[in-house]
């Protein structure tokens, strides 16, 4: 008998279970599974759900619209040679939609003024490398949206450049 207070006395301390596990552990461990088993449970949702969203959100592309440019023919500045050196130059615009190709029209003679006082200030030397021709892209661009402010165009493409 002496046993049994015993066993009652650690009882309410740690209420021992058949299998000898403190009833304490057994609930911290069961609620460590529900909160670990609830956080992977939420990763997967939110990242499974936010793959389908970018799927379901992507923009439809529009086609790119090109507008070709009249030849552009200039002289570059001569810096003290005796030859003359000529530049000749076919552009395209490339515009982001049809919509702005009728803004763009009217506004073509300012266009091709930018182009022409430009490419008449160019060196030969200018035109070295194809750091040259990108520096020479970049700057038409800048012009060509200056010319049609507020649009602007996606590239100015180069079809032909000869330099004579």
């Amino acid at each position: 008998m002496a046993s049994k207070p015993k066993a009652a006395a650690a009882a309410p301390e740690g209420e021992q279970t058949k299998a000898g596990l403190p009833l304490k552990k057994i609930i911290i461990a069961a609620v460590g599974v529900v909160v670990l088993g609830g956080g992977g449970f939420g990763a997967f949702k939110f990242f499974s759900s936010g793959h389908e969203t970018h799927e379901a959100a992507a923009p439809v592309v529009k086609p790119a619209v090109f507008v070709d440019l009249p030849e552009v023919l200039v002289n570059l500045s001569n810096t003290g040679s005796d030859r003359t050196q000529y530049l000749k130059v076919k552009v395209v615009l490339e515009l982001p939609d049809q919509a702005l190709m009728a803004q763009i029209t009217p506004v073509m003679p300012r266009v091709l003024d930018a182009f022409q006082t430009y490419l008449r200030e160019l060196r030969p030397t200018d035109l070295d490398g194809s750091s040259g021709l990108y520096r020479l892209k970049e700057e038409l661009t800048r012009r060509v949206n200056a010319a049609i402010a507020p649009n602007k165009v996606s590239a100015v493409l180069f079809k032909e450049i000869v330099v004579q």
